[in-house]
């Protein structure tokens, strides 16, 4: 398929400004226009020389020779390296920008049915946290499978994190745990150790199904641990996801018009370029 190669813009000319619009500006005007047209370009050639995306030193792609959507995994941020096992492109994506499935738009229909094998390493010194995986993802995504996409904010309907009435009831962090450490997020389960509120709020949209926005205006970040029915097999013995955010935890879900953030896709080719 043919890409368009993106168009390029020309900083602006002083010079041609000079021959063609100069006369046209009344003497007095003249030092304002050339300190304007000075800032201008300064700006402009700042913005073109923004630091590139970082990337992996290395990295292999191959599908996976017994593709399972049950049997994926991949490694944990701050190992100094990234592998992983069986995963789509559409999980991919997820770990790479921070979104759902359903926040996805645009999708090919292979995109959750294709899975790959991957092994990437950064350069040296490198841990890989969350925040230095993500962008190497990222360019990975735009280098192996040439996606092209862009962001878009709608307003859907969903929830919206609150604090309940009698306040909140969170657990600051103790561990020296990286950002966002997944404990347990299975049916039934939300458990994790130094999560911030926007992040509680992405997992506790995989257990509603529906969107949900942090509207707590609670900075920092907490131990996150809850038990609850699951909405398809109901345990009387265990209290209600929105029982147990209550209770445990002093906050609420709210049924709400909210935004969430969509990534579009423009392109991405289903077969990544050779390692």
């Amino acid at each position: 398929m043919h890409r368009p190669s993106p168009k390029t813009l020309a900083a602006p000319s002083i010079s041609r400004f000079m021959r063609n619009g100069w006369d046209r500006i009344p003497c007095a005007h003249r030092s304002f226009a050339i300190l304007a047209l000075l800032f201008l370009s300064a700006a402009f050639a700042s913005s073109q020389s923004a630091p590139p995306q970082p990337s992996f030193d290395a990295a292999t792609i191959k599908p996976s020779d017994k593709a399972d959507p049950n049997s994926g995994y991949w490694s944990r941020p701050g190992i100094g390296r990234f592998y992983a096992h069986s995963l789509s492109i559409q999980f991919l994506i997820q770990l790479a920008y921070g979104v759902e499935k359903d926040q996805i738009a645009g999708k090919p229909a292979w995109l959750d049915s294709d899975f790959y094998d991957i092994e990437a390493k950064p350069e040296e010194g490198i841990k890989l946290s969350s925040d230095e995986l993500k962008p190497r993802l990222q360019n990975l995504l735009v280098e192996r499978f040439h996606l092209a996409g862009h962001f878009e904010t709608k307003m859907v309907r969903g929830y919206a994190l609150i604090v309940a009435k009698a306040g909140p009831k969170l657990q600051p962090t103790k561990a020296d745990h990286p950002p966002s450490w997944r404990i347990d997020t299975s049916s039934g389960h939300l458990e994790g150790l130094n999560w911030s509120m926007p992040f509680l709020a992405q997992m506790l949209q995989r257990a509603t199904h529906i969107p949900v926005a942090d509207q707590t205006g609670i900075a920092g970040s907490y131990d996150i641990k809850l038990r609850f029915a699951p909405e398809l097999d109901q345990d009387p013995a265990l209290p209600t996801l929105y029982t147990a955010l209550r209770e445990n935890l002093g906050l609420e879900l709210k049924a709400r018009q909210v935004p969430t953030r969509v990534l579009v896709i423009d392109h991405i080719d289903r077969v990544p370029a050779p390692n």
